[in-house]
């Protein structure tokens, strides 16, 4: 039995416990409601979630009026930095989707295009209620490409804001074909506890169990919990 904390969102939240469990896992839900951060020594890895957008004030920016700005939700904000610091301090496994890629890097010292469109990207936004879709090419010495064993294939898409300056710790691993981070890892990946942030969202794929961009990430995913498990004694 795994253990995997999963942070609460406020939206289609059901879908990442749906996605993970099985296989012998325990879900544990980090809600940034209770605040409750002693529930990640419990872990064996941890899901950061999609949702509203990061306030700009974490990635330095004092620009709160944008296309497409959302309600900010700082409570669920400082929690998940705080979550982020706890897994890294405890060299816990990391699966982080959409806006938990961009709390990543805006943790370790990058920052967040706030709008795509406005900076002449394509729309990656949901049309109509329904997920986008869009190519994206993956760098092949990466641990993307070690997970998926595909170069390009087709993932789905409900953002409207990206990585834009890179953390130094970090590489992208992923593009979309207007040139947008469409996955990212540790810039020495083979070294570095398992973590892996994908912009699109692989736990609804409309064909994640036949999809190398959702159940072979799963996969690893959860190869990488046991692995902890099995060596970390707490």
């Amino acid at each position: 039995m795994v253990v995997i904390g999963i942070t609460t969102s406020d939206t289609n939240f059901q879908n990442y416990p749906n996605w993970i469990q099985g296989d012998g896992v325990e879900v544990i839900y980090l809600s940034y409601q209770d605040q409750n951060l002693v529930d990640i020594l419990k872990c064996d890895a941890v899901v950061l979630t999609g949702g509203v957008d990061m306030h700009p004030r974490f990635y330095q920016n004092a620009r709160a009026d944008y296309p497409f700005s959302t309600e900010f939700n700082e409570k669920r904000d400082d929690f998940e930095m705080h979550v982020f610091q706890i897994c890294s301090e405890k060299k816990l496994p990391i699966l982080a989707i959409c806006r938990g890629l961009q709390l990543v890097n805006v943790a370790l010292g990058g920052d967040l295009i706030q709008d795509l469109q406005e900076c002449g990207k394509s729309n990656h936004r949901k049309i109509l209620g329904i997920d986008g879709e869009h190519v994206i090419q993956v760098e092949k010495d990466s641990l993307l490409f070690e997970i998926s064993q595909t170069e390009t294939g087709i993932v789905n898409s409900a953002h409207h804001q990206g990585i834009g300056n890179l953390s130094s710790n970090l590489r992208i691993s992923a593009w979309s074909e207007d040139g947008v981070a469409e996955a990212i890892e540790y810039m020495h990946w083979d070294s570095n506890p398992f973590f892996l942030g994908v912009q699109w969202h692989p736990e609804r794929l409309l064909t994640k169990s036949k999809s190398s961009f959702s159940e072979n990430i799963r996969q690893k995913f959860l190869e990488a919990a046991q692995k902890n498990r099995k060596y970390e004694d707490r």
